[in-house]
């Protein structure tokens, strides 16, 4: 009989991704004057107003207000009719000094020792859904967003358009778990009131809104999906077909939006942030938070795992799970779930067990903090851009990065910086497939 999913994204704009962004950029910042800095940053943002707040230790200077401002308008709310500006808002800030009992904890006498930052449980996916291995719904949903952006920042079709917006996929796949057909995609953007009403009447002011909608539905059948469905794979774009339904603004009229509209805050997205809903959540944000933070650090560890995993043809679907204790290394559980599509067999010829999977991939993968953040570079300042669009399923590049702090060994003075220098940084460096060899001997794979 089948079933349908449903996942959704939103955009760079959207309330709630606007304080994710500012808080990563507040990480990035502190990264870049002392790369030992452990952060905590949440923001609220509201009508013409951003609000810093968290916790930080750091020997480096940040001027926040100024990396607030920068963001807010690299999104573009850069008018003030959006009632919420970057160069007009106000910019308060209560960021305090971390906690020295959590630090104590976090601390250990040597590097590798390195504890967890807070106890809990972190989850990890992939599937074949798509090339990247992220389930589809959630992916279709971020890409209409990416590109809807990229159009809304050309400024040559859609020129109504405004940053906030959200998108929401709903698939429909076999008893065997594989997408049949796309069911509904449901696309909801802020616009400019670009049809005014003949007058104040009622009449006059329904005849505008509807005028409205027909355009930006129209727009987003002839302009946005065909980019969209460009950049698929040819058995993605298979999905497509006449029956899909497309929602446009259901409401009918969305001018006021952003931080105008809603209260944004750091941390609501974590579906969005991750698989769209396909597999658990273990309930810790991700944006503002150093990789000292498991929350952070071994959710990317998970998902690396995972992934490799898929790819090495080990299962066809993988949720990995991780446990830890705070002020601990070591992991206090290792969890494998395929779903029964692991159909590898072991030494005495029966299926290999989701446990000994578990048991002989925690040999393989270091989940330690200290060998987290060492194999993926978390120390530098590589974390806004995953603040919008999904922390998994993105393509790894690398690029070089300005940093001010002094050379190691060298003494830095407080709020005094360093010399500024460049070094190479890798961007969703998790998102890397090198470990499939080692895991396709493991298993011997073929």
């Amino acid at each position: 009989m089948g079933y349908f999913f449903t996942s959704e994204s939103v955009s760079e704009g959207h309330p709630d991704k606007v304080a994710d962004q500012i808080s990563d950029a507040l990480l990035d910042a502190f990264l870049k004057v002392d790369p030992e800095s452990k952060v905590a940053c949440e923001t609220l943002v509201t009508t013409g107003l951003v609000v810093l707040a968290g916790e930080v230790r750091t020997e480096g200077y940040v001027d926040v207000q100024e990396i607030a401002r920068r963001v807010v308008n690299r999104i573009g709310y850069t008018k003030a009719e959006y009632m919420f500006d970057g160069n007009s808002c106000g910019v308060i800030s209560t960021i305090h000094e971390q906690s020295p009992d959590i630090f104590q904890g976090v601390a250990g006498t040597k590097p590798e020792e390195q504890g967890a930052g807070d106890q809990g449980m972190m989850f990890g996916y992939a599937c074949r859904d798509m090339d990247n291995y992220m389930p589809l719904p959630v992916e279709l949903s971020h890409i209409i967003l990416q590109e809807l952006a990229a159009i809304r920042h050309a400024g040559r079709k859609m020129k109504y358009l405004r940053p906030d917006s959200k998108s929401q996929v709903t698939v429909e796949y076999d008893d065997d778990g594989k997408p049949l057909r796309i069911d509904t995609v449901v696309v909801s953007t802020q616009h400019d009131e670009f049809i005014k009403p003949a007058d104040g009447s009622r009449k006059a002011n329904a005849a505008a809104e509807k005028e409205m909608q027909a355009t930006i539905r129209k727009d987003i059948e002839e302009v946005l999906l065909p980019r969209v469905v460009k950049q698929l794979p040819a058995r993605v774009r298979k999905l497509f077909s006449d029956d899909m339904r497309l929602l446009v603004n259901p409401t009918g009229k969305f001018v006021i939006g952003g931080p105008h509209g809603d209260t944004g805050l750091t941390g609501r997205k974590i579906v969005v942030d991750t698989y769209g809903g396909r597999c658990p959540h273990g309930g810790g944000a991700f944006s503002g938070k150093d990789s000292s933070k498991v929350d952070r650090s071994a959710a990317y560890a998970a998902r690396h795992v995972a992934k490799n995993m898929v790819a090495a043809g080990v299962a066809d679907e993988v949720l990995v799970q991780v446990a830890y204790a705070i002020g601990v290394a070591e992991p206090v559980g290792l969890f494998v779930n395929t779903y029964g599509t692991c159909q590898l067999n072991g030494s005495d010829g029966k299926v290999i067990t989701d446990s000994e999977l578990a048991s002989r991939v925690g040999k393989l993968f270091d989940l330690r903090p200290w060998a987290i953040i060492e194999r993926f570079g978390l120390k530098k300042p590589i974390f806004e851009p995953t603040a919008v669009y999904g922390h998994f399923g993105r393509e790894p590049y690398s690029r070089e990065i300005e940093v001010c702090y002094p050379a190691e060994g060298s003494k830095m003075h407080k709020n005094n910086g360093g010399d500024c220098f460049t070094l190479n940084a890798e961007f969703f460096g998790w998102e890397r497939l090198d470990m499939v060899d080692a895991i396709r001997k493991e298993f011997g794979v073929e």
